[in-house]
């Protein structure tokens, strides 16, 4: 990338010294917030070799030239090139960050496939021989050569955000596709930009964005910061970052929680007809999946969970769940949290272990109070409440027993 090549230029450093605490605190961050790691994580700079070889095919192919140390896609050899975009190539002109008459190109759409080599480029470490120059590949024909080494010459599936569908997308497919003759990709994935409150993209080059650790630093759970990148919106939507929007993923997960929590506590009654309630919880689940059969649209498979929950609580009230009710809740926040993975922390190694810890200690003071209120010391009950709600846990007083929950904020 030239932003990192003229950056660390500037910090008289290598791109691989610049780039490395860059590294550590994505994973940093996709472990806070849960994200599934990929099985490979793959380095440009580890993988120039294919790079060059997948240039070479072009070359060879009709589909790329040289031009005074440089090398480019010749875009008219390949007839598809816009049909991602749904864009026409004959009417295709530079983007103005790129002046058409910086480079000996055959045509203004061409694009770079290998970059000859700048006195900046040898400083970094960001340069290699090849047989048509000694330089560094362009970013394009990256993430090609290193998908098709681990993926193979056809994806399943590829995604990306809205941004990169042009030109990246379209000069992958056109790469890939040229040298290969066969689908690059299957099935392509376009999420929508993350925007300000104003609905402005953001956007770093504009000094117009904020880090994951600046919002847990402002006291937001990470799982509700999780809840809300995933279902804030539909995928390929935008999804407006604000205040507002992260209590409302806030809410959510408590709500979640709580009823979670409620569910599990509840003990099985088979002496209860709750046939059409348990039917009520069947069709929510399959609301639930027909929503994300069309397009992943989670946020409005949670919207039936929600009211399914609200149906649910009102049952619990009212001593309407029996056995099979039970199970199909249960059997339906697993099938929600195997998609959100918000749930279920105590089973989640040291985190886990500790939220069972903060939750044991929780269950006993409950219950401490609520033998004090048998034994009419209502003092100690109030001041075990008070204690609790210091812990940032309220408790409801029901006829079925207490019910806590984690308090509301603000």
């Amino acid at each position: 990338d030239d932003r990192i090549i003229e950056q660390a230029a500037a910090a008289g450093t290598t791109i691989g010294e610049f780039t490395r605490p860059f590294e550590h605190a994505f994973f940093e961050d996709i472990e806070t917030l849960r994200a599934e790691p990929a099985e490979i994580y793959p380095r440009a700079t580890g993988h120039v070799e294919e790079m060059i070889a997948l240039i070479e095919r072009l070359l060879e192919g009709g589909h790329a030239y040289v031009a005074d140390g440089d090398v480019y896609f010749r875009v008219s050899s390949f007839p598809a090139y816009g049909r991602l975009s749904r864009l026409d190539a004959s009417g295709l002109r530079p983007a103005g960050r790129v002046a058409s008459d910086k480079y000996e190109k055959e045509s203004a759409s061409d694009f770079a496939l290998w970059k000859r080599a700048k006195p900046e480029d040898e400083r970094v470490g960001a340069a290699w021989d090849a047989s048509f120059g000694r330089g560094r590949p362009g970013w394009h024909i990256e993430c090609s050569a290193m998908a098709i080494r681990y993926l193979g010459e056809t994806l399943d599936l590829h995604a990306g955000g809205v941004d990169l569908l042009f030109p990246h997308h379209e000069n992958e497919i056109a790469q890939a596709e040229a040298a290969t003759c066969v689908t690059f990709s299957r099935c392509w994935l376009h999420s929508g930009q993350l925007t300000d409150a104003t609905g402005a993209k953001m956007s770093k080059s504009a000094g117009r964005f904020v880090t994951l650790r600046e919002v847990l630093d402002a006291g937001h759970d990470p799982l509700a910061v999780r809840l809300f990148l995933l279902a804030g919106s539909h995928y390929r939507s935008p999804l407006t970052l604000s205040e507002e929007a992260l209590h409302g993923a806030v809410e959510q997960l408590r709500r979640l929680r709580d009823f979670a929590r409620r569910v599990r506590s509840l003990e099985a009654v088979d002496r209860v007809d709750d046939a059409a309630f348990y039917q009520d919880v069947m069709d929510a689940r399959e609301a639930y999946r027909a929503a994300l059969d069309d397009d992943l649209n989670l946020p409005a498979g949670l919207g039936h969970v929600f009211e399914m929950l609200r149906r649910a609580n009102a049952a619990l009230d009212s001593g309407g769940v029996g056995s099979g009710g039970r199970e199909a809740l249960l059997e339906l926040l697993a099938e929600v949290d195997a998609h959100l993975d918000v749930l279920g922390a105590q089973d989640r190694g040291q985190d886990g272990g500790q939220d069972a810890i903060v939750e044991a200690e929780v269950e006993r003071l409950v219950q401490a109070r609520e033998g004090a209120r048998r034994e009419r010391d209502f003092a100690l009950a109030d001041g075990i409440r008070e204690q609790l709600r210091e812990r940032g846990v309220e408790i409801e007083d029901t006829p079925a027993g207490p019910r806590w929950r984690a308090a509301r904020r603000g």
